[in-house]
């Protein structure tokens, strides 16, 4: 699906369809901290629901 949008841009408007292919992996370097920040964060969050909910599991058993 994301080929046939690039045709498309590509026959509607060249020069930006040229301008994204180049800065695509420009703002996928940009962004990958970011990504990996929220990676991070999610596994912490993870980390401190499991903490809270081991004594309940715990009780449970």
């Amino acid at each position: 699906m994301k080929i046939i949008l690039w045709f498309i841009l590509l026959v509607l408007c060249w020069p930006l369809a040229l301008l994204l292919l180049f800065l695509y992996p420009l703002i996928w370097l940009l962004m990958l901290p970011f990504r990996l920040i929220g990676v991070t964060v999610n596994a912490l969050f993870d980390l401190i629901k499991a903490l809270f909910g081991l004594p309940a599991r715990i009780l449970r058993a």
